[in-house]
């Protein structure tokens, strides 16, 4: 069984998680819970009703309280971490297998018509495979209510930049169904992710004005993840540890931002500088498993961030280098900076 990001997963006691990332340790899933079972809860599906749980300190704080067994500390990733094991797997949802069944779907209303619009207006201006496109978040799991975002997933890197080219070109032409955020909803995004991520509103603006993976569509908000097919990820469980180095804020320009659009994304640094924390050999890279951090800054733009330094060793290419991996702590951030 393959779990990718943008997939959840489904536990036989009910709980949903989204998975995170490409690598998993074998016959396990890294994996976080995303909608919970509760009497309370203002989703519903049949007769069960759920609620969602958003920043990674509350997810932990159900793991911990309810399924402490699933946090666990992965050698691997030197991180504790919640990780499912395939027994306990009830259901598998898969971005794109949802997506054809609302394309041979009758009733698409509501949000399901949305994203089934969204998808075919994408698919037309990138000239991309249907094959290549799913549908993620509440409506992956029939969990939506009628504020719920849109959450398309592209796969294949010739895809991803295929499609991400043509939202940035559909932007620019003022369609009447997609549309950039105003500064004002950017401001309750900003409200919104503030919570576990530090950055002022005006570094935010920056950045996130310019991204095109994030937006209204048919006034619905609408967020696309981008990830790679299974033949282009090459890197399995073991191959390479990670050993946590400490925690720091760098300064930076970006060398290399080609992987950037994809979750997990990353960007190869030069001219390192360490502000605070341990004086660490270069820098090589900053990485992130959080979406939000996708497209953060471009090549030769100079970027300040901070979060946990890892000492990466890749077995297979028997070297060795360090990389801030940023979207784990509130404290953790990367924002544009004067060179």
């Amino acid at each position: 069984m393959h779990f990718r990001e943008g997939d959840l997963i489904e536990t036989a006691d009910g709980v949903i998680f989204d998975v995170k990332g490409l690598v998993h340790p074998p016959s396990r899933v890294i994996a976080f819970p995303r909608f919970i079972p509760t009497l309370e809860g203002t989703r519903r599906r049949k007769k069960s009703r759920y609620g969602k749980v958003y920043s990674l300190s509350d997810r932990f704080k159900f793991l911990l309280q309810n399924i402490p067994k699933l946090v666990v500390h992965d050698p691997v990733f030197d991180e504790t971490l919640c990780i499912v094991p395939t027994a306990n797997i009830k259901k598998h949802y898969k971005p794109s297998q949802k997506l054809k069944e609302l394309r041979s779907s009758k009733e698409t209303r509501d949000l399901q018509g949305k994203a089934l619009q969204f998808a075919a207006s994408l698919k037309k201006a990138a000239d991309i495979p249907w094959k290549s496109i799913g549908i993620s978040g509440s409506l992956l799991v029939g969990l939506q209510t009628s504020t719920s975002d849109i959450d398309p997933v592209i796969y294949g890197i010739e895809n991803c930049r295929k499609a991400y080219s043509a939202l940035q070109e559909i932007l620019k032409k003022n369609d009447s169904k997609f549309r950039s955020y105003t500064r004002k909803e950017l401001q309750v995004l900003f409200d919104f992710r503030s919570k576990d991520t530090l950055m002022s509103f005006e570094d935010f603006v920056k950045i996130e004005s310019r991204k095109a993976f994030q937006g209204k569509f048919m006034e619905t908000d609408y967020f696309v993840r981008f990830v790679k097919e299974w033949p282009e990820i090459t890197e399995k469980y073991g191959d390479v540890c990670y050993d946590n180095s400490g925690y720091a804020k760098i300064k930076a320009t970006i060398a290399d931002a080609s992987e950037a659009l994809f979750t997990p994304c990353s960007y190869q640094t030069r001219d390192v500088e360490v502000i605070e924390g341990p004086k660490f050999k270069t820098i090589q890279e900053i990485v992130s498993f959080r979406g939000r951090f996708c497209e953060q800054a471009v090549e030769g733009e100079a970027v300040v961030a901070q979060g946990k330094v890892e000492k990466v060793t890749n077995t297979r290419r028997c070297c060795e280098y360090y990389r801030l991996i940023i979207g784990n702590k509130p404290s953790d951030y990367m924002i544009l900076s004067e060179k």
